[in-house]
Order: C-alpha cells, then structure tokens, then sequence
C-alpha cells in the first residue's frame, strides 16, 4: 500500500520577528491529507495566527528552519499571489467593506483567477 501525499506538511517549523531573538513558533510539526479537519487551539499568543500569516506568505515574519510542503511543492518558496493560486490564502474574519465592491464581484473576480476563465457576473 503506498502512502498517500499530505495536502499540507509542515516540518520542524521555527518562526520569529525579523528584529527579535525569540521564536514564536518552535519546532513545530503538522501533517493534513485531503478530506481531514483540523482545528488549532491555543492560548492568545501562542502562534495560531503567526502560523496563518506564514502559511499565507505575509512578510512580515522570518522562518528560521523547517519546511512546508503544499501538495508536495515548497510553500516557502512561493510569493503569496502564488499560494492563494494554488488555494491557499487568508481570509478576513470580518472584512471590511470597500466603497463600490460587492462581496460577489470580489468572489467572481477570485474565481476567474483561479480557474484563468471568464464568467458573466449573472452566470456567477
């Protein structure tokens, strides 16, 4: 039986601020297949969302060691615009409204970019 490719596989993950000497992450291991849920929990300050925003490409958080693997490709060697392509991106909890922007013209745009296709906003 061969083992099946982890959707995300992150390994011995060490995460900090680029001007400070201790890591908010440490060492930290998670391995996700296709179909599983998976919660983080934590206390406040615990790294959830250092996790998120790494995971997501946000810059303004240095990985010292370890590797994340996204369907078998390096997540770390990917530009943001690169991961939310590929599906993996994050997402406001509650976004804020942008004058003139309405949530399915937001999404209908999302969806031609990720599929490369063009779709009529009253098809969408």
């Amino acid at each position: 039986m061969t083992e099946k490719t982890p959707l995300l596989e992150v390994r011995n993950l060490w995460v900090k601020l680029p001007d400070e000497e201790d890591h908010i992450i440490r060492g930290f291991d998670l391995t996700i297949h296709a179909g599983e849920v998976h919660a983080l929990m934590g206390p406040n300050g615990s790294g959830k969302s250092t996790l998120a925003k790494v995971l997501s490409g946000h810059p303004g958080y240095e990985v010292t060691d370890g590797e994340v693997l996204f369907r078998g490709e390096n997540l770390l060697e990917m530009e943001p615009d690169e991961r939310a392509r590929l599906g993996l991106f994050l997402a406001f909890q509650y976004p804020m409204e942008v004058p003139g922007v309405t949530i399915a013209n937001f999404m209908r745009l999302a969806y031609q970019r990720r599929f490369n296709t063009e779709i009529k906003y009253t098809d969408f």
